[in-house]
């Protein structure tokens, strides 16, 4: 007999807390899927990942030409408020800095060949007063950018010089609430 008088009851199984999203703006690049990262048109001399160590004189620079592409994967979901470009090697060479940036939102594998195809979620014309390491960072679309798994800059054009060079970059956003499967008890 099941659930009548005097019969026995299982302990209800603990059930996760609801998650939460990040109640604080952070640096979202400490939360990059690195292995997932990568850029295209890029001096491997000054790759991509110097422009997260904090000294602008070590940035990314393009290889070819001005333009260049980053490709960033977050380890999950963010919300995404601004983005900080700063300038290379704190302005030393005002023409390599970025002026044009398409951002797209959670596309892989965009190479040279289909980028001017696909429409960015937002476009940035950047100024020299943008790129300094005092200035404010610039506030997208928040909109557009809250559930995002990765980003694709596209440097479409720079301020005259033959390659661009990019100092650092900050994004600054939230983590979104997930589900941790993990935290849950398998039942029977």
């Amino acid at each position: 007999m099941f659930g009548g008088p005097g019969a026995a009851t299982l302990p209800a199984a603990a059930e996760p807390a609801p998650a939460k999203d990040g109640d604080s703006l952070v640096n979202l690049c400490d939360i990059l899927d690195k292995p997932m990262c990568y850029a295209r048109n890029e001096n491997k001399s000054y790759p991509l990942g110097n422009l997260f160590i904090g000294d602008s004189r070590l940035g990314m620079q393009s290889d070819a030409d001005e333009q260049l592409i980053i490709h960033l994967a977050f380890q999950e979901f963010v919300r995404v408020k601004s983005i900080k470009f700063s300038e290379w090697n704190m302005g030393s060479n005002p023409d390599m800095n970025p002026v044009t940036v398409h951002i797209h939102i959670n596309r892989n594998n965009l190479g040279f060949e289909d980028i001017e195809d696909v429409d960015p979620a937002q476009t940035l014309t950047l100024t020299a007063a943008d790129l300094q390491e005092m200035s404010d960072a610039i506030d997208l679309y928040y909109v557009k950018f809250q559930r995002v798994k990765s980003l694709t800059f596209f440097i479409e054009e720079n301020a005259g010089a033959d390659v661009t060079a990019i100092g650092g970059l900050q994004i600054m956003g939230r983590t979104v609430a997930t589900t941790n499967m993990n935290d849950f008890k398998k039942q029977g």
